[in-house]
């Protein structure tokens, strides 16, 4: 028995759709995985990092006072804004990765007195730590 072309059309529609809800969940799960969350900015949508006050603190305490590794230029730090690409990152001391897994995908520089990590694929900052608390 033939098909018609409507009927064709419609199982290529129910095709569709079914391959974009299963797309639409493998990003919802990986947004969910681990410490990463995203946010949503003017810029687009980037990770945002989920750290502890311990692993903040570490963190900066091991790549804040090596001055060779500060931008030679200010930009926005805010989670979300996008890194110039003329801005030179770094790795990660070994010990903060060997803690921190997650840290692993992440690359950094400093602005000022704040360590800003950033997302090394997309060139987006996904966290700022600061030398307080709070930040």
């Amino acid at each position: 028995m033939k098909k018609s072309p409507a009927h064709r059309l419609t199982v290529i529609a129910l095709a569709c759709a079914a391959a974009a809800l299963v797309g639409a969940g493998v990003e919802s799960t990986r947004a969910q995985a681990g410490d990463i969350d995203e946010v949503v900015s003017p810029n687009g949508v980037a990770p945002k990092l989920q750290l502890t006050a311990a692993q903040r603190t570490a963190i900066y305490q091991a790549v804040s006072q090596d001055k060779s590794k500060a931008a030679p230029s200010r930009f926005p730090t805010t989670v979300g804004s996008e890194v110039p690409p003329m801005i030179e990152l770094y790795m990660l001391p070994d010990d903060i990765l060997a803690n921190n897994p997650v840290t692993k995908l992440y690359k950094f520089t400093n602005v000022e007195d704040r360590v800003v990590l950033v997302d090394p694929t997309n060139m987006r900052v996904i966290a700022v730590i600061g030398p307080h608390r709070d930040e």
